[in-house]
């Protein structure tokens, strides 16, 4: 196992520059989630860092080794890929350990290694059947397999989950992070989805355009969002947003476009007539007949366990979660409130946090 260490690393295509200057630190064993949408940089991030791109500025370590200049099979990485990238002609047990075969490794040696993964996979019942006999999930497990014989100081993960439906999605999550939790080696993780990234990270680093925005545990990004952009990210359903100004009296208050008021915190540095946008996570809006706002009720989705149906407000469409079944319907007037603690509020201007 090795950290992973990035220092004003970046990428350039020609004149187009895609990554700005990262600087990243993974600690040795961490399980660290690059996510962000398509086009931010993640996927090319990781791809220097197996060596598969060159970085035009910067140094990559792995460990106390700079490995700019060293070829992908000289780093001591696995990558799995979101394409399963098996031989069609080979059988499981040759898939996981053509590397090892590379390697001119001894065939003892090769079958203990393969055994012993394709036991924890799952897979040992499986290890004479080629590629075209095994499930979608079955094929990403042997994609892994090979990943672990190799006994690599890094795994990086390039989307894996992306060709599987929803049910087998969560499936093989659980299996990735109860698999991080027994081998414990560095893993690097790239995905564009963010309940991913929220299952399963001990740290997640939200991208965007090329930079990273913040890295934090799950949950620090979830309940202190650096800007509108991670807080819109990470969440489902995510985050609400409301422009207003602020309006100083006996306390602060946030008056909305259409005139509806939300009280504020006492102790946050804002000025009469500050242009604010206020987050609201779903789940933190309740129904309330005396509540601060009023809306009207637009879509519906009931969901057994739960209720979450969307209101129009001052301009906006405001999306509530709440707990079992509702009562609402469509075209009902209904009173909403919220815990001026559980309200986010970002500089209109900048996007970035207040307080």
């Amino acid at each position: 196992m090795a950290s992973v260490t990035l220092e004003k690393v970046r990428k350039d295509y020609g004149a187009v520059r895609v990554l700005h200057a990262v600087d990243l630190e993974i600690a040795d064993g961490e399980f660290v989630v690059l996510v962000g949408p398509s086009g931010c940089g993640k996927s090319t991030l990781l791809r220097m860092i197996a060596g598969l791109e060159e970085a035009s500025g910067g140094e990559i370590r792995i460990g106390e080794r700079l490995v700019n200049d060293v070829a992908p099979k000289d780093r001591d990485i696995a990558m799995v890929f979101q394409s399963y990238a098996l031989y069609p002609h080979m059988d499981v047990s040759k898939n996981m350990g053509f590397s090892l075969m590379l390697r001119k490794a001894e065939k003892p040696a090769i079958d203990a290694r393969v055994d012993g993964a394709a036991k924890r996979l799952g897979l040992d019942t499986y290890l004479q059947r080629l590629p075209r006999q095994l499930s979608g999930g079955q094929r990403q497990r042997v994609a892994m397999g090979r990943a672990i014989v190799r006994d690599p100081k890094v795994f990086l993960f390039d989307e894996p989950l992306s060709n599987l439906d929803a049910k087998l999605r969560v499936h093989m999550r659980a299996e990735i992070k109860a698999l991080h939790q027994q081998l414990k080696t560095t893993s690097v993780y790239v995905t564009h989805d963010q309940i991913e990234a929220m299952t399963m990270a001990d740290r997640i680093v939200v991208m965007h355009d090329g930079l990273i925005q913040q890295v934090g545990a799950p949950l620090d990004l979830y309940d202190r969002p650096a800007n509108m952009f991670v807080a819109g990210f990470i969440g489902s359903p995510g985050m609400n947003f409301l422009p207003a100004t602020v309006r100083k009296g006996s306390g602060s208050e946030a008056v909305l476009a259409d005139g509806q008021a939300l009280r504020l915190p006492d102790d946050l540095p804002l000025r009469d007539g500050d242009a604010i946008t206020i987050g609201l996570r779903p789940e933190h809006i309740r129904l309330a007949e005396d509540g601060a706002l009023r809306g009207e009720v637009g879509v519906v989705e009931p969901l057994g366990l739960s209720t979450q149906f969307y209101v129009k407000l001052a301009g906006q469409q405001l999306c509530v979660f709440a707990m079992g079944r509702a009562g609402v319907r469509p075209g009902d007037v209904v009173g909403l409130a919220a815990d001026p603690a559980s309200l986010h509020l970002f500089d209109a201007k900048s996007g970035d946090r207040i307080g």
